[in-house]
C-alpha cells in the first residue's frame, strides 16, 4: 500500500545520547506532589515483579522483571505483551468508551456522527458475514479482466484504494533535500511474508511456513472459486520467490546515502524503461514532476518481473492479496481463515482479537477517524499539567545532550557547532495537535463498511493529491494522540510524543523523579538520538540530508556504531537465529545514547544533593530499574522470529540490557567480571 502525503518517517519507539556523567550546569527538577501518591508501586516501580534470585549483572531484564515473565501468561488473543501492550489496552478500553458514549446519544455533531456511523457498520457481522465476499469483487473482477501489462499496472497503481498488493509502491513524502517540498517515492515491495529470508532462507522452519503459506494462497484461491489451488498457489510462492531475490535486505534498505535518488519525471522513462510510468501515476492523480528512487536495482529488477512472469500467475498473486489485505472488513470465514496463517501460524496468535477491539485499531489510524476520536480523547484523559512537566523534561534533556556534545572526545570543534545547531532546532511535539484534522466532505454510510473504508481512503488521498505541489504542513502528526509510541521525523527535525505514552510506566507525575528520568525521560532522549544515529545524523538542523561532519569525525562516529552493531549481532533470542545488529542499529544507538543522556539529565536535577534510598535502592537503581521495565515483555516464538527478520528494533529483553555499556550502571549493581553482562571499559560503547 502507498505511503500517504502526510505519512512521517518514524523512526522507531524509543531513547538517545552517552558520553560522561560530569555536570555543571543547573536544570529544574520535575517535582512530585507529596501527597499524591504513583501508580506502581510505592515510588513508581513494580518492585514484584523483580526475581531477585537472578544476579543483575548476569540478566538484567529477569532481574528487574523476571517474577512477572515466569507467572505471566500471554493472553490468547496476543504475540507480545508487555508494558507498549498494557497502556495499549488501556487506551483501547477508553476509546472504546468514547465511542459507546458517542453511539448513545442524539444530536450528534459531524464528527460525532462519523464516528457512530463507522463503528455501527464495522460491529454489523449479521451484513457483513451475509455479504461475503461480495465488497470486493469489482475488484476481483477487474483483476480477472486483465489482458495485458498496461492493465496490470492499472491495478498496481490504484491499489492505494482497493487494497491490492503491487511489487512496486508509490506514496508522496518530503524531500530530503528541501523538506518544505513533498516528493512522489517509488520502492519496491509486494511481499506477503514478513521478509525476503522467509522465502530464501532453508531451514526446516523456512520449509514449513512456506509450505502453510502455499496452503493459505490455495485457500484464498477457493475463496474466490479459482480451482487447482494448490498448483496456482505454488506459481504464487515462486512470483514470490522471485520479488524477494531482487529487493534489498533490509539493513540496505535503511542506508539513507543508497536511498536518495532523485529524477525528474522526464527522465523517468529513459532511467527506467519498459512500465508505463504515465498509466501509473494516473491512477493516483499526482502530477510528480520530481521523484526519488529509494531502491534503483530492486525497481528495475521489478519492472523486469512484470514484463516477463505469465499474466496469469500475476493475477492469482493479485486476487489472493486482495482478499488477504482486505479480510478484516469480510465475512467471519474469510477473516478466519487469514487468521488462522497470519496470526497463528506466522505469529503464534492463539485467537482472533474481540471485534470490538478491531474497531478501535482501524478507527484511530491517521488515515482514519483517529484524529476525530483523539481530540475527546485529550479532553477527558490528557491533562495540562502533564504536557507542561513533559515540556520541562524535554528542556532538561536538550540541556543534558547540550553539555555531552560539548564534552566529547571524539568529535572535532568544526562538527560540534552543527551538531550543537541541530540540537537547538529539535521541535517537540507532545500529548496532540496543534491543529487539528478537519473532516469537511467526509461522507460515510450507516451500513455498507467497504464503502466507508474507500471513502476513508478516497478522502485522505484527495487530500494528499491537492497539497502534493503546496508547501509541507509541519502541524500534521503522524501519529494519533491515543496511540502508544514516539517517534523522530528527520526531514522536520521533531521529535513526536502522543498523550497515551504519557503514562506509568513510561511517566507518572507522582512518580519518583529518577524512575521518571529512567521511563520517558529516556524515551526523550531516544528520539532526540535519532536525530544523532546512524542515518538520522545524515541530516541537519533544517532536515535537509548532507554531511555536515568532518570526514575524521564521521569515520570515529562510525567505529562506534560499527562496534554497538556486533555487540547486539550477539544476542540469540532463538537457536540459530540473532538479533541483526546493523538494521536495528539505529534503535540501538537510540537506548545506549538515550539512556545516558537521561542519566546525565537526571543528576543535572538533584542539583548537587545525593538522591534519597526509597524501599533500599538507590537513585542509580531506580533509573536503571525503571528503564527495564520499560522493555518487560513477553513473546511467542514466532512473533520473536518476526521481529528478528522484519522488525528493525531488538527485541525487548535485549533493549533492557543497554545500561551495560554505562559506568553507573555497574557501581549501581555491583557488576563484576565474570558477570555474564560484564563489559570491559573499551568495549561499552559510549557515542552521544
Amino acid at each position: 500500500m502507498k505511503k500517504s502525503l502526510i505519512a512521517i518517517a518514524l523512526a522507531g519507539t524509543f531513547l538517545t545520547a552517552c558520553g560522561s556523567s560530569d555536570v555543571n550546569t543547573k536544570v529544574d527538577t520535575v517535582k512530585t506532589a507529596p501527597e499524591a501518591k504513583a501508580e506502581l508501586g510505592s515510588f513508581g516501580i513494580d518492585l514484584t515483579a523483580r526475581n531477585e534470585a537472578v544476579k543483575p549483572g548476569d540478566d538484567f531484564f529477569m532481574y528487574a522483571s523476571g517474577t512477572w515473565y515466569d507467572n505471566f501468561e500471554m493472553p490468547a488473543d496476543k504475540t507480545r505483551y508487555g508494558a507498549f501492550n498494557a497502556l495499549a489496552e488501556r487506551s483501547e478500553v477508553q476509546v472504546k468508551e468514547i465511542i459507546d458514549d458517542i453511539i448513545s446519544r442524539d444530536n450528534l455533531n459531524a464528527e460525532e456522527q462519523l464516528i457512530a456511523d463507522f463503528y455501527h457498520t464495522y460491529m454489523d457481522t449479521d451484513t457483513i458475514n451475509k455479504l461475503g465476499i461480495d465488497p470486493i469483487k469489482p475488484t476481483l473482477s477487474q483483476i480477472n479482466a486483465v489482458k495485458n501489462t498496461d492493465d496490470l499496472t492499472a491495478i498496481f497503481g490504484s491499489a492505494w484504494l482497493t487494497g491490492a498488493s503491487s511489487p512496486l509502491y508509490g506514496g508522496m513524502w518530503f524531500n530530503r533535500l528541501d523538506p518544505n517540498k513533498y516528493e512522489m517515492s517509488i520502492g519496491a515491495g509486494g511481499l506477503g511474508l514478513p521478509d525476503r529470508s522467509y522465502y530464501l532462507e532453508d531451514s526446516e522452519r523456512f520449509v514449513n511456513i512456506r509450505q502453510a503459506y502455499v496452503d493459505h494462497l490455495s485457500q484464498m484461491l477457493a475463496f474466490a472459486g479459482i480451482e487447482n489451488g494448490e498448483a496456482r498457489a505454488k506459481a504464487i510462492l515462486a512470483l514470490e520467490t522471485k520479488i524477494a531475490e531482487g529487493q534489498w535486505p533490509r539493513e540496505k534498505r535503511r542506508n539513507r546515502d543508497l536511498t536518495l535518488n532523485q529524477i525528474q519525471r522526464a527522465d523517468l522513462a529513459k532511467e527506467y524503461p519498459n512500465f508505463n510510468w504515465d498509466l501509473y501515476f494516473d491512477q493516483m492523480g499526482y502530477k510528480v514532476p520530481q521523484l526519488n528512487m529509494s531502491q534503483p536495482e530492486p525497481i528495475k529488477a521489478m519492472i523486469e518481473l512484470v514484463n516477463q512472469q505469465p499474466l496469469d500467475v500475476w493475477k492469482d498473486y493479485l486476487t489472493v492479496h486482495t482478499i488477504s489485505n482486505n479480510a478484516d472488513l469480510l465475512s467471519e470465514d474469510i477473516y478466519n481463515a487469514n487468521f488462522a496463517f497470519y496470526g497463528k501460524t506466522l505469529n503464534g496468535q492463539e485467537e482472533p482479537r474481540p471485534r470490538w477491539k478491531r474497531a478501535v485499531d482501524e478507527m484511530s489510524g491517521t488515515q482514519s477517524l483517529g484524529f476525530a476520536i483523539g481530540k475527546v480523547y485529550v479532553a477527558r484523559y490528557f491533562p495540562e499539567s502533564s504536557k507542561a512537566q513533559m515540556a520541562e523534561l524535554v528542556e532538561n534533556l536538550r540541556t543534558a545532550l547540550g553539555q555531552r556534545i560539548d564534552n566529547l572526545d571524539w568529535m572535532s570543534a568544526e562538527t560540534k557547532v552543527n551538531a550543537r545547531a541541530k540540537l537547538a532546532a529539535f521541535n517537540p511535539k507532545i500529548g496532540y495537535p496543534d491543529v487539528w484534522q478537519e473532516f469537511d466532505g467526509l461522507k460515510l454510510t450507516k451500513n455498507d463498511l467497504m464503502a466507508n473504508i474507500h471513502n476513508l481512503r478516497q478522502f485522505f488521498h484527495e487530500d494528499s493529491v491537492a497539497k502534493e505541489l503546496q508547501k509541507t504542513d509541519r502541524n500534521r502528526w503522524g501519529m494519533t494522540p491515543q496511540y502508544v509510541n514516539a517517534y523522530y521525523n528527520s526531514s522536520f527535525n521533531e521529535i513526536v510524543f502522543p498523550a497515551a505514552i504519557l503514562q506509568p510506566p513510561f511517566f507518572d507525575p507522582n512518580a519518583d523523579p529518577a524512575v521518571n528520568y529512567g521511563g520517558i525521560g529516556a524515551v526523550i532522549g531516544h528520539e532526540m538520538g535519532h536525530g544523532f544515529d546512524d542515518q538520522g545524523s545524515k541530516s541537519d538542523a533544517n532536515g535537509i540530508q548532507r554531511n555536515w561532519w568532518t570526514d575524521s569525525d564521521r569515520a570515529a562516529f562510525e567505529a562506534k556504531a560499527d562496534q554497538l552493531a556486533a555487540q547486539y549481532s550477539q544476542y540469540e533470542p532463538i537457536p540459530d537465529n540473532f538479533v541483526n545488529g546493523r538494521n536495528s542499529l539505529g534503535e540501538n544507538i537510540g537506548d545506549v545514547g538515550g539512556l545516558a543522556m537521561a542519566y546525565h539529565a537526571y543528576k543535572l536535577s538533584l542539583n548537587g544533593k545525593e538522591a534519597p534510598v526509597i524501599d533500599g535502592l538507590t537513585g542509580d537503581q531506580r533509573f536503571f530499574l525503571a528503564w527495564a521495565q520499560v522493555w518487560k515483555e513477553k513473546r511467542t516464538e514466532q512473533s520473536m522470529l518476526s521481529q528478528l527478520r522484519a522488525g528493525t528494533h531488538a527485541p525487548g529483553r535485549y533493549r533492557a540490557l543497554a545500561p551495560r555499556n554505562h559506568d553507573a550502571w555497574y557501581k549501581a549493581f555491583d557488576v563484576k567480571p565474570g558477570d555474564k553482562l560484564y563489559l570491559p571499559e573499551d568495549e561499552r560503547v559510549r557515542i552521544w
